[in-house]
């Protein structure tokens, strides 16, 4: 019969580096997306938000994740207990960067109206546009904070006094988007603790049998002296 805490172990040792997998992939496409020109509205906001995310960090935490995932199999083929140690306290470590980076992406969404307003005045014209048509709007925080773009849904200052500006509507879809990553962060954390406490188990279970295994030898020794 399967060692319950072992397979436990190797259980969580999966999740635990399948979510460094998931860490690198996102960083890496993000970072080769980011820099696109945009041929749509949201696309576009979408690429000014991944400009302010912490993409470098990720794949060194991401990095961190496989180096631990390497200590973690000595750990499981040999019955020393330092290699699990070693890969505890590493878990603990990319735990500690993976909750730093969500709360990073959790104090974006506090701020981004003030922070996005730099970022779509500085953009073309073409890409004002498609931001007010996806979002139905005109300017950011009005028409004419910053002078809105002509187009067909501000075909004219009268038009486009009567439209809100860009910041609500970018301001909700940018929060509703970074806080779908930033909970998968969170749960990305949490994997890292159930790794530490199947670790802690396996380690418990292993000194008992160490312990045990010394007190049958031990038992051995005496009853081959009688």
């Amino acid at each position: 019969m399967a060692n319950k805490v072992l397979v436990a172990y190797v259980v969580a040792d999966a999740l635990f580096v399948v979510m460094g997998i998931i860490m690198l992939a996102f960083s890496v496409v993000v970072q080769n997306i980011q820099s696109e020109i945009p041929t749509e509205g949201k696309q576009a906001a979408r690429n000014l938000l991944y400009q302010r995310f912490p993409l470098t960090a990720g794949i060194a935490n991401a990095v961190l994740v496989f180096i631990t995932f390497l200590f973690t199999i000595p750990g499981l083929a040999t019955p020393a207990r330092i290699w699990l140690k070693l890969g505890a306290v590493m878990a603990t470590v990319c735990s500690l960067v993976s909750l730093v980076l969500g709360l990073y992406m959790w104090i974006l969404t506090l701020k981004t109206k003030e922070e996005f307003a730099p970022l779509f005045m500085a953009q073309t014209n073409t890409v004002q546009e498609l931001m007010q048509t996806a979002f139905n709007c005109c300017g950011y925080l009005n028409s004419s904070s910053p002078a809105f773009i002509t187009d067909a849904t501000c075909p004219s200052p009268a038009a486009a006094a009567l439209m809100r500006g860009c910041a609500t509507p970018i301001t909700s879809f940018a929060n509703i988007f970074v806080d779908d990553i930033f909970t998968a962060v969170f749960g990305m954390v949490g994997i890292d603790v159930v790794l530490i406490m199947a670790t802690a188990c396996l380690l418990k279970e292993r000194k008992e049998r160490e312990r045990f295994r010394h007190i049958d030898e031990k038992a051995g020794g005496q009853l081959g002296q009688f």
